[in-house]
């Protein structure tokens, strides 16, 4: 039987959102230079000189003069590198981000870059705090204390293992010089700092779900990829284009039809609650409403599909309907919404009973669709899913948009609606 590792691989493979890690590198490799990079030098700190420490302030410099960028973008940029890893502070290890001051920074070693192709597992974690332990005498930081706990229960059946490995560590650790010993400590404690940040604190290394394809690799140049080339560009010419002209004539004449019924960009009748306490303008515009606004229904006017998305719109048009004895077809599109959008484990239930309602012969509400319609939605309905209904949903909707709204809007319903309207 093959186990197969079930952490997120923290190096580069499959992670789209993490394709800044190499550039990152690549600044830090540059900051590194001896020549054209950023100074350090020796610092002392507390009873141990650090070496090759450099500052906040020459490091903002730094960026500032090799990406020709103002000195608030540079603090983004070295906050950016602190954050994934690539330096870390040596007096407040907690604050992942640079001052431009003379705070002292060190480049993390690449052992700990986060590229490196290995998992930052749980056990590692429990090793390195059983080493702290051991080190502090017991006295950790309270969220290093409760994930000490944790893993402590946990990891219960190979603990005596964790404190073994900790106790060879902290001993291989002793015999280090004092500044070196320091470094190391300083490096691991800002790395873990990085991939197990303290409670409240914002990780640089969250990317989302991870990916079974790298999308860094190039495809594969095979025949078949150039014919799928081919066949995308044949379409692409053939494919109508819309003038630039026509678009923005579209977007202008959007944008004056909406922009009375926009509560930013005209005034809000009878007044903003979000600006004052008066809720008036929330009541008047409730879902299902007795009787709306002119405003709202004015908006019924613009496109059948503003129609259908306003409850109070969609009551008067199934009112119109009814006196037309078709209300079949509304019915019929809002069980198909329903199924749509409902919960999945009533999906086949549903579309046998929109089916045994609406499509069988002799239902009691049929509806009227052409026979390939029918044909595509009996043969889906074998193997009911959400959109199984789309075709005969699709065909309904048209039908209901270029006859009956039109219709609607010069039927005595709509205009009785409008007469009650109200104008606050």
């Amino acid at each position: 039987m093959t186990v197969q590792n079930t952490l997120r691989d923290h190096g580069q493979r499959h992670r789209p959102r993490m394709a800044c890690l190499t550039k990152a590198e690549s600044v830090v490799l540059e900051m590194q230079d001896p020549k054209s990079g950023v100074k350090s030098q020796p610092q002392r700190l507390v009873i141990t000189t650090i070496p090759h420490a450099i500052s906040g302030e020459d490091i903002v410099s730094w960026l500032s003069e090799r990406f020709s960028v103002d000195a608030a973008e540079a603090r983004s940029v070295g906050s950016m590198l602190v954050a994934l890893g690539y330096l870390y502070p040596l007096q407040d290890h907690k604050k992942l981000y640079i001052k431009a001051d003379a705070s002292l920074y060190r480049f993390q070693t690449p052992y700990f870059w986060p590229t490196q192709q290995w998992p930052v597992e749980d056990t590692d974690y429990a090793i390195y705090l059983a080493k702290r332990n051991i080190r502090k005498k017991g006295i950790l930081e309270l969220h290093e204390q409760e994930q000490y706990n944790r893993l402590h229960k946990w990891m219960n059946h190979k603990w005596d293992f964790i404190v073994m490995q900790a106790k060879e560590q902290y001993r291989a650790a002793k015999e280090r010089k004092k500044p070196d010993r320091v470094v190391f400590e300083c490096q691991e404690r800002a790395y873990w700092v990085v991939h197990r940040p303290p409670p409240g604190t914002v990780s640089g290394m969250d990317y989302g779900l991870d990916r079974r394809a790298d999308p860094n690799t190039d495809q594969a140049t095979t025949p078949d990829f150039y014919e799928r080339i081919r066949i995308f560009t044949e379409q692409s010419i053939m494919r109508p284009r819309v003038k630039s002209s026509v678009s923005l004539g579209a977007l202008v004449k959007y944008s004056a039809t909406y922009k009375s019924h926009d509560p930013f960009l005209s005034k809000c009748l009878p007044s903003n609650p979000w600006l004052t306490d008066d809720a008036t303008y929330w009541t008047l515009n409730m879902p299902n409403v007795d009787v709306p606004t002119k405003h709202r229904v004015e908006r019924w006017t613009f496109s059948f599909g503003e129609l259908l998305s306003d409850p109070r719109g969609r009551d008067d048009f199934r009112l119109f309907l009814r006196k037309e004895f078709s209300g079949e077809n509304l019915a019929f599109w809002e069980s198909c919404e329903d199924l749509k959008w409902g919960a999945a484990a009533t999906i086949k239930e549903k579309a046998e009973h929109i089916y045994k309602t609406f499509l069988a012969r002799g239902a009691p509400r049929w509806i009227n669709i052409d026979g390939k319609t029918m044909e595509i939605t009996i043969k889906s309905l074998k193997h009911p899913h959400r959109y199984v209904l789309d075709a005969a949903q699709t065909h309904i909707y048209m039908l209901m948009k270029k006859d009956s709204y039109g219709r609607y809007l010069k039927s005595p319903v709509f205009k009785e609606t409008q007469k009650k309207a109200l104008s606050p």
